[in-house]
């Protein structure tokens, strides 16, 4: 069912197919190692966005493309029962986007095969411009094309919604386009040398930097994150990045918001998959009302 009322944000990027395998460690080069197990799971970047964002309130729309196949009208299903509206989910003529993250205690990697998130574009971003420049957040993320990104982002700053991008992955042509529009900048130290290496113009932006299990820093800020037993990281990200437009739509100062999108992530990090592991208003609220700020300078 779908949520009505309260802060809106829509999510521009995409849906794939997630098949994670555990591993007790990633294999090197030329080895062949035997796998834990394999699940299968609702996941891409801007899909596990939105349904975080639908989770803890939010009235939300994904716009993004899959393909005219089982897996595509899966993921679609699963969007729709977190309360995401996927009206503006297109059916494309290539097959539904795919992920493969390989899940060790020590590390995630994840293979991505773009399928029908490649033919997210201009077209789209048109078609959904005015639900964006309603909207309070729009969330990118760095797994469809530049020109429809850079297009969603402009009918955002029509309307004076606040532009929120994770760059992952980095696209230097994304991050050209984009970059400039964006008001919140979410990287990882990886994201940000790739950024800087690039070049954009980040002086308008406010720049949140993840560090993992240790939380996250605002200029010289740190935001400590929560205690958690890791069992997948895979949509700690989303979970973040969704928690922390919703957020932002709420008007919470950004320090109080990072600490929320904090608390979503050490949520999400304790369950298996990615969208099944995007936490409820109801459990981000009790973590943080047993939490101190914890707050400390870099």
């Amino acid at each position: 069912m779908r949520n009505t009322g309260g802060v809106r944000v829509v999510s521009f990027g995409s849906l794939n197919y997630d098949l994670s395998i555990w591993l007790e460690r990633l294999p090197g080069p030329d080895e062949t190692l035997r796998a834990q197990r394999m699940e299968a799971f609702s996941g891409g970047k801007g899909a596990n966005q939105a349904t975080a964002a639908a989770r803890l309130g939010a009235d939300t729309h994904m716009v993004g493309c899959v393909g005219d196949d089982d897996r595509g009208r899966w993921l679609v299903e699963v969007l729709n029962e977190s309360g995401v509206d996927t009206s503006l989910v297109r059916i494309a003529d290539e097959p539904t986007g795919t992920a493969v993250p390989l899940i060790s205690p020590a590390d995630v990697s994840i293979v991505i095969v773009a399928g029908a998130n490649a033919s997210t574009g201009v077209a789209d971003a048109d078609a959904a411009a005015e639900v964006i420049a309603a909207a309070d957040v729009l969330l990118l993320q760095g797994e469809v094309g530049a020109a429809g990104a850079r297009k969603a982002a402009q009918a955002a700053r029509s309307g004076g919604t606040t532009v929120l991008f994770n760059p992952a992955p980095v696209d230097p042509f994304l991050v050209e386009a984009v970059v400039p529009l964006t008001d919140v900048l979410v990287v990882n130290r990886a994201e940000q040398a790739q950024i800087d290496s690039i070049g954009p113009e980040t002086g308008q932006c406010d720049i949140v930097l993840t560090l993992g299990g240790r939380g996250a820093q605002l200029d010289d800020v740190l935001v400590p994150s929560f205690p958690a037993e890791v069992v997948d990281p895979t949509g700690a990200g989303d979970a973040f990045c969704g928690a922390l437009g919703v957020a932002l739509a709420e008007e919470r100062p950004l320090i109080e918001a990072v600490r929320f999108a904090n608390a979503a992530g050490a949520l999400a990090v304790q369950t298996p998959g990615a969208q099944p592991s995007m936490p409820t208003r109801a459990e981000v609220s009790a973590l943080l009302d047993g939490s101190p700020s914890g707050l400390s300078q870099k």
